[in-house]
């Protein structure tokens, strides 16, 4: 009887979940156009390689540099590559990174911002001063000089874009754990019997995410400018694989010539992905905000 009870209340709760999913994309137009976008970005990442009109790293000399047309949709590249092709299959590559890059630095920030926004002490006086030196130094050049020293693999990549990333979660949290953990609905929980973990995990960090949930959305179109940058100086992902960055970095010699197309449309997916990603933010915000659920 227990068990069916539960169940009951698991499914309560699910379906009262996603009816404030459904509240909110449909009081936010914006909101609900931001995830339409995503939800052609994963489809481009998921799909990529069976959408794909042409095999992306099949080189074909005789069609080098063709122009946009019916055959190729964004032209052809030097080494006669469908650039179309190309940027549909780079989409998984880049959101990857994107995405396991700020899951790693919301982790790592999430944890050592609550330690130290709860007890603080000597060990928020240690973790600032870590996040302090991390933000001294201009955050691409950390980056370069992290992917530099590991070797540039798409692993190195996600570890140099999390670790300059951590210090924005971990200072978020630490403000907002330490503005709540003395809030009267914390001392109720302590007085109710609940360890100061359970306190900090189930009645405190819920209420710090809605602006992390902010930060989390301008981080990944960050992420994704981070990796192509690398890529686009030679410290990213290693050519001929399909990426965003290495594909402008090419496109950039042939412009001066009239070949636009090479780095304009892998420019395009780009600033898509970016605009998406801001764009999400805001209903990121309300979806996880525990006071917007009724």
């Amino acid at each position: 009887m227990s068990d069916t009870a539960t169940r009951a209340e698991a499914l309560k709760q699910q379906d009262g979940a996603l009816a404030h999913i459904a509240y909110v994309l449909r009081s936010n137009p914006v909101t609900l156009l931001a995830f339409a976008m995503f939800a052609v970005l994963l489809l481009a990442a998921v799909l990529g390689p069976l959408i794909a009109p042409f095999d992306p790293l099949q080189t074909n000399a005789s069609n080098a540099l063709q122009p946009p047309s019916f055959t190729h949709w964004f032209g052809t590249d030097n080494l006669g590559r469908d650039v179309f092709s190309r940027v549909i299959v780079a989409t998984r590559l880049d959101l990857a990174i994107s995405i396991a890059a700020v899951a790693l630095s919301f982790l790592v920030g999430s944890v050592l911002g609550s330690l130290a926004g709860y007890w603080g002490g000597w060990l928020d006086a240690v973790l600032n001063r870590v996040f302090d030196t991390i933000m001294a130094f201009p955050l691409f050049v950390l980056a370069m000089g992290i992917v530099a020293a590991l070797g540039n693999t798409v692993e190195n990549i996600v570890y140099a874009t999390a670790v300059i990333n951590i210090p924005f979660y971990a200072r978020l949290v630490r403000a907002e754990v330490n503005i709540r953990r003395d809030a009267g609905f914390a001392q109720a929980a302590k007085l109710a019997g609940n360890s100061d973990v359970r306190v900090l995990a189930l009645h405190i960090f819920p209420n710090a995410l809605p602006p992390m949930m902010v930060q989390v959305s301008l981080n990944l179109g960050w992420a994704i400018l981070n990796a192509a940058g690398l890529s686009f100086i030679g410290l990213g992902v290693r050519p001929p694989t399909a990426e965003w960055g290495i594909m402008v970095a090419e496109g950039a010699n042939f412009i001066v010539s009239g070949e636009w197309w090479l780095a304009i449309f892998p420019g395009l997916a780009l600033m898509f992905a970016v605009f998406t990603f801001n764009l999400l933010g805001d209903g990121l915000r309300d979806i996880v905000d525990p006071r917007q659920r009724s």
